[in-house]
């Protein structure tokens, strides 16, 4: 086992080592999004030495797939002449008897990549893979079985919640999530790259924590011309992979874009009506692809404050997309230095405040350690108020109200600047104005606590008295 070249990956690491250890058999899937690091992590761990594996091949037939799997096992057992299979059940029948040959006392590790990719329409791969499991590796005690894949959706459905022959089989699932911020720089400091906690969270804002992309990154450049060799050169290499990344994750992905389209024009979230009334999905479509999306990171959801009957609120929230939604696809510019032309400029500013928002909901634990709170019993979600035709006042809206056991609620304030953030007379009072708005709209008895979650921290001034409490960037990177 090789663990030196991982990074982070601690907890799926011990359950890999724990299973390999175990004295059954135990089938383990690895699932998350494309390009988040599931190959590498099993490919490490076992340092490549497995007793038989395969990748599914993208868009390749029955026929194809099963030539592939002949002959890796013709690799695997050492055969001279590949055998030829038919069906999906004399490829795993060969696989059991190639088994079956080797030491009794030896710990079989098979690994199966891409799965989702196998079963083509058609195919009847999954009744076989049941068989195979169910009649032949569950009933031994020496087999380990990985099976990966980037289509979470298929490995959930087919796998995990199967209702049929593989249901309740599954001995641990390990979910592979993009690095934190923390792990991030991590990955950076091991290519040799050092970069400041500012440059590192717009970095993030651009590829989230995505191990491949980070992978791509020169350490002879700066984080301005890396940007623009990854995104804006021709044929650039993150400006082609957008073509690709939800074809390979989900089937049907014109539906999944469809969705992510509509979210990316909606900062504020929107609710599973609104997300109804502006696409072509029936309710039970939708449920699914937007079960779906959460599944692989590319959105999350938040409750309403204080009744669920308002709708929960979903938002795009994957790094990537929102870049190339707004920087790449939009603009579409024959500038191949786009970035260093432009970084400075106003609507530059503005996502980058918006970015920031999103690594702060993907960095809750975080806050909630930096504000002494890991401990107590909290809940995250967003509060919405819109007045009636017939009632006087603003709109408002805060974005992140954390809820606490201790009979407290944090109202968070978010805000990406260069420096210290200065807090001006009329932004104070609108603080305080939704402070009592919010008290007043939801008739909580619970204390209040205005929390600013910022870059550098607040500045000192007058207005600073309207901060109850503070979390920076620094904090983000715990």
């Amino acid at each position: 086992m090789n663990t030196a070249k991982i990074i982070a990956r601690e907890a799926e690491i011990a359950e890999l080592k724990r299973c390999y250890e175990s004295d059954r058999s135990e089938f383990v899937i690895v699932y998350g999004r494309r390009r988040v690091g599931k190959t590498f992590l099993v490919d490490t761990f076992f340092d490549k030495k497995y007793d038989f594996t395969y990748v599914g091949g993208h868009k390749l037939t029955k026929a194809k797939q099963l030539r592939g799997f002949a002959k890796a096992l013709k690799k695997a057992a050492g055969m001279k002449i590949q055998p030829k299979f038919s069906s999906w059940e004399d490829a795993f029948d060969a696989l059991e008897e190639y088994i079956e040959s080797l030491p009794q006392e030896k710990r079989k590790v098979i690994f199966i990549d891409e799965m989702p990719w196998i079963d083509t329409p058609q195919s009847e791969f999954v009744e076989a893979f049941e068989s195979f499991w169910n009649g032949w590796g569950a009933r031994r005690t020496d087999i380990m079985l990985i099976a990966s894949g980037s289509a979470s959706s298929w490995m959930m459905d087919k796998l995990v919640d199967n209702p049929g022959g593989l249901h309740a089989r599954i001995t641990n699932n390990i979910y592979i999530r993009p690095f934190t911020l923390k792990e991030t720089e991590e990955y950076l400091l091991s290519r040799g790259i050092r970069w400041s906690h500012y440059q590192i969270l717009q970095l993030y804002m651009v590829m989230g924590g995505i191990p491949f992309y980070l992978s791509l990154l020169d350490p002879g450049q700066t984080l301005i011309g890396n940007i623009d060799r990854l995104f804006f050169r021709k044929n650039a290499e993150l400006r082609t992979e957008f073509d690709e990344l939800y074809k390979a994750v989900f089937n049907k992905a014109d539906k999944y874009l469809e969705i992510v389209s509509q979210l990316n024009g909606n900062h504020d979230g929107m609710t599973f009506t609104e997300i109804q009334e502006s696409t072509s999905l029936d309710g039970e479509r939708l449920s699914t692809v937007l079960k779906n999306l959460e599944r692989c990171d590319f959105v999350i959801s938040f409750q309403q404050f204080g009744n669920k009957s308002r709708g929960t609120l979903y938002r795009l929230v994957d790094f990537y997309t929102l870049f190339y939604y707004k920087f790449v696809d939009a603009i579409d510019s024959k500038d191949e230095q786009w970035w260093t032309h432009n970084f400075n400029s106003h609507s530059v500013e503005s996502w980058q405040g918006y970015s920031f928002e999103l690594i702060c909901f993907t960095h809750l634990a975080q806050i909630r350690q930096c504000l002494g709170i890991a401990g107590i019993s909290t809940s995250a979600s967003s509060w919405r108020y819109i007045p009636a035709k017939d009632e006087e006042g603003k709109k408002a809206q805060i974005d992140l109200v954390i809820e606490r056991g201790d009979r407290t609620i944090n109202l968070c304030e978010m805000k990406f600047s260069i420096g210290p953030f200065t807090i001006k007379k009329s932004y104070a009072d609108e603080v305080r104005r939704r402070a009592l708005l919010f008290k007043e709209k939801e008739r909580t008895s619970f204390g209040l606590n205005n929390t600013f979650v910022t870059t550098f921290g607040v500045a000192d001034g007058v207005n600073k008295d309207v901060v109850d409490s503070e979390v920076t960037a620094e904090d983000l990177f715990r």
